[in-house]
């Protein structure tokens, strides 16, 4: 198995400073060269054929989403500031309303030279000069040497066992997957037979804020040496060693998991899990970071550009200072929260899973593994109850209790008083993850099929083709 670590997330020049949008906060955008690479190395249709459908989609436009619409209600102000912006999502002045239909003709255009040239256009060509002439007039540095200069990397993917099986998932500088993989060692020391929902989640919470201590001693492994941390977190005895140290009957501050750094909050992102016929699986997550990235879309090419450069330790907060295996340097990768993740048993796949939502990524997924596989729901349920967050500083524990089309997510008052009784400070919050979840039954009559799910919270549902 291979991970691509290529998605938005290069570095170019060293800065010292961070900027949370505009030009300067841009890093050379990797998504097309992983694919790219990707399709080199595995793909059997022709590159042109895979770009097409969505040249066309983007020509012929798509409806706005529920979820789309109130993205662009809380940018509003950004949109109507900004006259690329504007001319996609409010093209006469006022927003376009949910059902209505967006085109994206400059960004078509671009797919279709993307789909005749392949990355060649898009990091030596005519489309880099076009992205680095708009970037240099917003204020950016990036050149076209810097589009030239990116390169794929391929890394192992981090191997573990826990539920039963065999876990692969993203290495760093993705932090997720490892973070994820102790979370689940840890728990995987109780039991649960007559174990109340709440001391689970209690649990929970508390295995969480020693993963995201550790999190950020984790960093570019090109840069920095991470083996011994990344060893720790997969490491059972340390997960026990940490489940003996979690009281069922308290929380503490943030301090007492031992967390020297301050957090990197990344955000963002997107994800999609797809099984073919012969079980071949991509599990594959890509980000432009914060809502509408940086902020800037290139008027030559209509390509909406990423804010990466904040996900590196630039600035501290919480009174910690910033960690130094994330500090920027020249081609560096910065820290990021990707959970894509892939479950075997033997040499078949059991599930596929992956999410969307920065640093809480890793809540997302490991909360749902645990609902499947730890407390048996069924995949849909699994994927659809509420779900809390933690990201260590502020210290509180924010569960979900909002509406959609899809239904209404909360958590029963017993629940969130037995978590408060045990310290826990308690916060609202809405949907602030999307996961995608596939499952292989391995045995009985259905062996061999396939159930997925695609998050209801954003009005996802999965396809078969």
């Amino acid at each position: 198995m291979m991970i691509i670590s290529a998605i938005s997330k290069d570095m170019f020049l060293l800065e010292s400073f961070c900027r949370k949008d505009g030009a300067l906060s841009i890093a050379v955008p990797g998504q097309l060269a992983g694919l790219y690479k990707a399709h080199k190395e595995y793909g059997k249709i022709q590159w042109a054929s895979l770009v097409k459908p969505a040249e066309i989609l983007a020509r012929r436009g798509f409806n706005i989403s529920e979820a789309l619409f109130q993205k662009m209600t809380k940018a509003k102000a950004i949109i109507l500031a900004n006259n690329e912006l504007q001319s996609i999502f409010a093209p006469r002045g006022k927003l376009l309303i949910e059902g209505q239909t967006i085109h994206l003709r400059k960004l078509a255009d671009t797919l279709a030279a993307i789909a005749k040239d392949g990355m060649n256009s898009f990091y030596n060509g005519v489309i880099a000069r076009s992205l680095a002439e708009d970037i240099k007039k917003a204020g950016g540095i990036i050149t076209k040497a810097d589009f030239e200069k990116y390169r794929v990397i391929t890394r192992k993917p981090i191997g573990a066992r826990a539920l039963g099986y065999d876990i692969v998932t993203a290495p760093p500088p993705a932090a997720g997957g490892a973070m994820m993989i102790l979370i689940l060692k840890i728990l995987s020391n109780y039991g649960t037979n007559g174990v109340p929902i709440w001391l689970e989640m209690h649990r929970y919470i508390e295995a969480l804020k020693y993963a995201l201590a550790l999190r950020m001693n984790l960093g570019d492994p090109a840069f920095v040496n991470v083996t011994n941390v990344l060893q720790t977190m997969i490491s059972t005895s340390f997960a026990k060693s940490l489940k003996d140290q979690i009281n069922d009957n308290k929380t503490f501050d943030s301090a007492h998991y031992g967390s020297k750094w301050s957090q990197v909050y990344d955000q963002g992102t997107t994800h999609i899990c797809v099984v073919d016929n012969q079980r071949n699986v991509v599990t594959m997550t890509t980000s432009l970071n914060s809502i509408f990235g940086s902020k800037f879309m290139s008027p030559s090419t209509g390509i909406f550009l990423n804010n990466q450069m904040c996900d590196f330790s630039v600035t501290s907060s919480h009174e910690r200072p910033p960690s130094p295996a994330n500090f920027v340097q020249p081609f560096k990768r910065p820290l990021s929260s990707m959970a894509p993740t892939i479950l075997v048993k033997g040499k078949q796949v059991k599930a596929v899973i992956g999410a969307a939502g920065g640093i809480l990524i890793p809540d997302a997924v490991t909360q749902v593994l645990i609902n499947h596989f730890i407390l048996k729901m069924d995949p849909f349920t699994a994927v659809r109850i509420p779900r809390l967050y933690h990201m260590l500083y502020p210290d509180v524990v924010f569960h979900e209790k909002f509406t959609t089309k899809a239904g209404q997510y909360e958590y029963k008052s017993k629940v969130l008083n037995e978590l408060k009784k045990r310290g826990h400070l308690l916060r609202v919050c809405s949907s602030w993850t999307i996961c995608q979840f596939v499952i292989q039954k391995l045995s009985g009559p259905d062996s061999g099929q396939l159930v997925a799910v695609s998050d209801p919270r954003k009005g996802g549902a999965p396809a078969g083709y």
